[in-house]
């Protein structure tokens, strides 16, 4: 089990960097996402079953991809608002 959970850390540390980059665009800034962040990697830290962790990345690449397109959404709203009142 131990070289299961070793095997699994590479990926949510990667995950934990990935999440914490895009923070920093945050609506609520960045103070405020990185301590939610913080607080729900300590509360699962003591998981050991290597299919929860893997439920668990899972969840957290989902929302990196929700983050993604909230700020892909942010960035198409702001364009649009900006070239479309040029007339």
């Amino acid at each position: 089990m131990a070289a299961a959970n070793q095997s699994l850390r590479p990926k949510v540390v990667a995950l934990y960097k990935t999440l914490l980059h895009l923070g920093k665009d945050y609506p609520k800034g960045y103070d405020y996402f990185r301590t939610k962040l913080k607080t729900v990697f300590l509360k699962n830290q003591n998981l050991t079953d290597p299919k929860d962790i893997e439920l668990m990345i899972a969840r957290g690449e989902y929302i990196v991809k929700e983050l993604e397109a909230l700020y892909m959404l942010k960035k198409y709203r702001t364009l649009k608002r900006r070239y479309s009142d040029i007339k």
